[in-house]
């Protein structure tokens, strides 16, 4: 997620579904939903975004990094679907180590076994790409999202920023434009979004918006598709 977190009151707290994330105060918002951390990132990001993608070789970029979440249960998921996947976490205000100890997913997800991934995600540098595994390469980019100028490099767009409510700008036609050119032809971007003003930026740009059931909490989300004419 991306905001000025040196400002800004923060604190743990457990979700619905068990699993913790963080939450500010000051703007009542949370790096995952109260409903369940975990169920949302599966329900967005897992059944409606990688999903579509199985027995490939493929690239994501997650739009807020946070805490890890995403990424790691995208690593848990790639042998199940045969994918080998090529991973970038965007990340303006990374989190801290005492954050980072405090989660408790390695527990939720039943992955012990993979601790050592999940703390190498955390632990590598900022800028290098590290081979967690043979099917699963990461690369953190400490970066605003305005800074992004990727051309059709991705397959997937994780597109995980704080709410509109809180910080509108990251929803506009501006960063939607940069989204639409960083995804391949046919690629897609699925966020736990359904605004209609985030729906018209995203048509704007180019994009092909289809509303979805969204996760436990929340009615409806969307996912965006790149197709060319």
């Amino acid at each position: 997620m991306n905001t000025k977190k040196n400002i800004l009151e923060r604190e743990i707290i457990q979700t619905q579904d068990g699993s913790t994330t963080i939450h500010i105060k000051e703007w009542d918002e949370c790096y995952h939903s109260k409903h369940g951390a975990i169920q949302e990132a599966k329900h967005v990001f897992i059944k409606n975004g990688l999903s579509l993608f199985e027995n490939k070789k493929i690239s994501i970029l997650e739009i807020g990094f946070g805490t890890g979440l995403n990424a790691f249960i995208t690593f848990l998921e790639t042998k199940k679907r045969n994918l080998s996947i090529d991973y970038v976490g965007v990340e303006a205000y990374p989190i801290s180590a005492i954050e980072l100890g405090s989660m408790n997913y390695i527990d939720e997800l039943d992955a012990a076994e993979y601790k050592l991934i999940y703390d190498t995600m955390h632990q590598s540098n900022w800028g290098e790409k590290v081979e967690l595994d043979t099917f699963f390469s990461l690369t953190k980019r400490e970066q605003f999202f305005q800074e992004i100028c990727d051309v059709e490099q991705f397959d997937i767009i994780y597109f995980d920023a704080f709410g509109y409510r809180v910080q509108p700008e990251l929803w506009s036609t501006l960063i939607f434009k940069k989204m639409y050119d960083a995804l391949k032809e046919n690629g897609v971007l699925v966020t736990y979004a359904a605004r209609g003003v985030v729906k018209r930026s995203m048509i704007e740009v180019g994009f092909t918006v289809e509303k979805l059931e969204g996760p436990p909490g929340k009615r409806e989300m969307f996912r965006a598709k790149k197709i060319n004419n």
